[in-house]
This record gives C-alpha cells, structure tokens and sequence, in this order.
C-alpha cells in the first residue's frame, strides 16, 4: 500500500503544478489528467477505507477472542509466525485497548503457522504481559484470558517488542503520507472546483 500511497501523492503534486497551465491546447490535457488524478485517487482511498472498516473475517482462520481479567485497560498485539521454515516472519497486528472485562476478536490466519503470542502493553512502551499459544487444531477458535501480568519468555517477549515497535512505526509513517495525500488532494479538489465557477 505504501507503494501506491506514494504514487498518489506524486500524481496529485504534478496535477497541482499542471493547474498553472490555463491557456493554449495543452490545458484542456491538463485538466483532463487532473480530473482524473482526482477521480482516481478518491477512487482508491474510499476502497482502501472501507475495506479497513470491514470485519476482518479471513477464509480458514481462527477466531481468537481476548478477555482482559485485569483491573486495568491494555494494549494489545498479537504476533503471528508465517513462516517457520525461513526464520519465521514475524506478522504484528494491533488488537487494540481493552477495557476490564471486556473482549476483542481478531481473526488469525494460520495456514503457515501453528502458533501465535499475545502481547499486552500498559501505557505505549511498558510490556505487562506475554503469552505464547500453540493451535493444535485450527478448526477450533481460541479465547485467551488475560488473569494476571506475567512474561512467558523473556527472549521471546524482547523479539516481539521490536516487531511491535517496527510495526508501530510504519503505521506513522503511512499515517504522515495518507495526510500528505489529503492535502494535496483537497487542494486539487478546491483549485478543480473553483476553475469551474
């Protein structure tokens, strides 16, 4: 996605220069390319975003629900093992906060993996909780109840905060470029609209 985000943001900065050109045969090129920069990127993002806000439910995964148990809200990752044979690539995503008695589900795909670690986050860098799961049968969902702050393995745990952290970073990092795009895209959007009046 990173790769299209960028090519976005490159078409909508040329559209923004090609809206000097007002006069001669090569401005109705130009505005015709501007449009359709603008179509396209609008095009892309509301795909992208309603297929973020969708359940994520993957064919042949396991449902995981986690229970915090805990008197406090924490962060949650789960970290799933891709690829064992090749060193294992290591798969982040964020679960999200949950509150006291409550649950989240995410959805694992585990058709290369067996196993997958919980990893709970009091505040943004404190890791109060680790776990590491096996799934021996993946027809059966899995719910884990976080009861009590413990760390299963330290080694494991250290691995896990990188991948979190370098997960965590790329997410800022798209987020800086989607902002890039929205501004560029607005300000070709009201150069676009105001050329029309």
């Amino acid at each position: 996605m990173m790769f299209i985000i960028f090519i976005i943001f490159l078409t909508l900065l040329i559209s923004l220069l090609l809206s000097k050109v007002k006069k001669g045969k090569n401005a109705k090129w130009a505005k015709l390319f501007r449009i359709s920069v603008v179509v396209f990127s609008i095009s892309i993002f509301t795909y992208w975003f309603i297929q973020k806000s969708v359940i994520g439910v993957i064919n042949n995964s396991v449902a995981l629900q986690i229970i915090n148990k805990l008197p406090q809200t924490l962060d949650f990752y789960v970290i799933n093992q891709n690829d064992p044979e090749k060193d294992g690539i290591l798969d982040a995503k964020h679960v999200g906060k949950i509150r006291p008695e409550y649950y989240r589900i995410e959805y694992l795909k585990m058709d290369r993996s067996d196993e997958y670690w919980v990893v709970g986050y009091l505040g943004k860098k404190n890791l109060v909780y680790f776990s590491q799961h096996s799934v021996p049968n993946k027809n059966i969902d899995q719910i884990i109840e976080v009861q009590n702050y413990i760390n299963q393995s330290l080694k494991l745990s250290e691995k896990a905060k990188k991948q979190i952290d370098a997960y965590n970073h790329e997410n800022s990092k798209l987020g800086i470029w989607i902002v890039l795009d929205f501004l560029l895209l607005f300000l070709n959007l009201v150069l676009l609209l105001r050329n029309k009046n």
